[in-house]
């Protein structure tokens, strides 16, 4: 009888070790698949940057010139 109980304890221990896998191999794919939104996300922002960037540039382009664009509108002549 204490073989059979030392068996069924075998048993267990190689079960409990199948499900860990198997818990394991499922995180693992999990954590793998955030990390690839992740990774697309980032990308997404960083080109949303880059294009609020070029809107900034040409908006203070325009600011810089609109001065002397005032300037030239009522006819300001400089002496």
């Amino acid at each position: 009888m204490p073989a059979r109980n030392k068996n069924g304890r075998l048993e267990e221990a190689i079960a409990l070790l199948i499900n860990s896998q198997a818990v394991l191999a499922n995180n693992q794919a999990a954590f793998l698949s955030v990390a690839r939104e992740t990774q697309e996300d980032m990308a997404l922002i960083r080109r949303e940057l880059e294009q609020i960037k070029a809107i900034l540039m040409r908006h203070e382009q325009m600011l810089q010139s609109l001065p002397e664009a005032i300037r030239a509108k009522i006819g300001f002549k400089a002496r």
